[in-house]
């Protein structure tokens, strides 16, 4: 089966191809220029991460909630336990502080989230990524984790001894 191209199509083609240029010394819009008009914001809205969330109560929920999380968006630099050591540190990023730093133990809570929502050294913020309610869910996580190797069986209720069983 043989192809045959009209040779109008043919100068077509041609012409059309002729007309494709470099296209990487075209005029381009800085994205950083000012903005030609001034954005109008509607009256009453609230700048992103202007507003503060109230730490929740602790609860067996919130915990459970910042474990999730805590696995989804931290475990992968700090590891499951917070030592550190996680997936991306062992193919080569910088190692973060582990949280049972005396220094991280003493922090308050509130520096936890505000790193988390505003980045700290190499890690980037992670605010447009968890709510502000997963935040604090995953310091309340995070201070758990710091008082893990404290904890006591004793120290459980009887139904949560039988967990361990």
């Amino acid at each position: 089966m043989s192809w045959h191209v009209p040779p109008a199509v043919m100068v077509i083609t041609l012409l059309a191809l002729g007309g494709c240029g470099d296209m990487s010394s075209q005029p381009k819009e800085s994205g950083y220029a000012p903005l030609a008009a001034p954005v109008e914001i509607p009256s009453g809205t609230v700048e992103f991460e202007a507003h503060s969330v109230a730490p929740p109560p602790v609860s067996m929920a919130l915990l459970e909630r910042g474990q999730s999380r805590y696995r989804v968006f931290c475990a992968p630099c700090h590891g499951e336990s917070g030592d550190g050591h996680g997936m991306i540190v062992k193919r080569g990023f910088p190692t973060p502080p582990p949280f049972d730093l005396e220094r991280l133990r003493q922090a308050p809570t509130q520096h936890l989230v505000d790193v988390m929502t505003q980045g700290y050294g190499a890690m980037y913020s992670f605010a447009q990524r968890v709510p502000s309610q997963d935040r604090w869910a995953i310091a309340a996580y995070i201070r758990a984790l710091q008082h893990g190797d404290s904890a006591r069986v004793a120290d459980l209720t009887p139904d949560r001894r039988k967990l361990l069983k």
